[in-house]
């Protein structure tokens, strides 16, 4: 008997151990593939919002990715709240240069003007979402002026 009852928490223990890894590994896919849809929303909004041609657009999107991957890096040093915006605002400055030579002043001050907008939103729907499912919210402060993009409509 003790053998019966031995062997049925092993497999009910496996089976719950399995069961775990398996939702996890499938919420981290899940999780690849929200960033991905999100991404490609972003995108799209800011392409429709700065009017970018074919041509700005090959020129843009190359320039964007380095100053995204500016601001995670400094996201990812975990700065004091003030050393963190500032050196922020140090890449905007940096980059508005570039933006420039691409799309003009004007589309680069809307394209930083959309960025936040996106981002705000984004975090909303989040908020929006969580509340729905009876989850935590987002956090409350940005920490870096840039949010991660929106979630996907399902």
């Amino acid at each position: 008997m003790k053998l019966l009852k031995s062997i049925t928490l092993s497999v009910l223990f496996l089976v719950a151990l399995f069961t775990t890894a398996f939702s996890q590994q499938n919420m981290g896919k899940d999780s690849a593939n929200a960033r991905k849809k999100i991404k490609a929303l972003y995108v799209a909004y800011i392409t429709q919002e700065l009017s970018l041609t074919e041509t700005e657009a090959q020129q843009f999107w190359p320039v964007h990715m380095g100053y995204e991957n500016e601001i995670k890096s400094i996201i990812e040093k975990k700065l004091p709240e003030l050393d963190r915006e500032e050196t922020v605002l140090g890449v905007k400055k940096k980059y508005k240069d570039r933006f420039t030579k691409v799309v003009g002043a004007e589309r680069t001050e809307n394209f930083y003007k959309k960025d936040k907008e996106f981002r705000g939103k984004l975090i909303e729907r989040m908020r929006e979402h969580r509340k729905e499912r009876g989850g935590p919210p987002p956090p409350r402060g940005r920490r870096h002026g840039m949010a991660p993009p929106p979630p996907p409509e399902d």
